[in-house]
């Protein structure tokens, strides 16, 4: 089988084609004043924004690691906490998330980041057959298998999605 080209050379699409990982390219005319960055992916791209999932950094006292949560929910940190072993999280400083992923805020891929975290999938992304996650930069997204995103992140897999927002 060919292995599909890919126009949008991002350290996640190297990733996910050198790991032999499927995936689909989405891009999108990015508004710098859009208030959700994920949520303007889901809506530019007319995609249900539960299979659309954003990428967040939290902090364990110095200790980084990654949720991944569906666009329209919000990050429970108590559960993420729960998820990693440890007692408390909070979400990590803008400058410390793009320094350690290698990626800008709004566009910071859960894969390809330049270090490997500890990275925690929300359990609804195993509903669907493929998620959305940003590429790599703003106003790109790529669509893949949730086991994917698990396998090639080595991501656990737990409920950490808050209430809707």
């Amino acid at each position: 089988m060919a292995k599909k080209q890919h126009s949008v050379g991002t350290p996640a699409t190297v990733a996910l084609t050198k790991a032999g990982v499927a995936f689909t390219e989405h891009t999108y005319a990015h508004d710098p004043a859009a208030a959700s960055y994920g949520m303007e992916a889901a809506e530019a791209l007319g995609l249900d924004p539960a299979q659309v999932f954003k990428t967040l950094v939290v902090s364990n006292g110095g200790h980084l690691a990654v949720g991944i949560v569906p666009v329209h929910r919000t990050l429970d940190l108590k559960a993420m906490a729960t998820a990693l072993g440890v007692k408390k999280v909070e979400m990590a400083a803008v400058a410390d998330a793009e320094r350690s992923s290698g990626y800008v805020a709004g566009g910071i891929s859960p894969v390809g980041q330049r270090r490997a975290l500890p990275t925690v999938l929300d359990a609804s992304a195993l509903d669907h057959d493929t998620i959305y996650v940003s590429g790599g930069r703003r106003g790109f997204d790529i669509g893949l298998a949730p086991a994917d995103l698990v396998r090639t992140t080595r991501a656990g897999v737990a409920a950490i999605a808050a209430s809707h927002t």
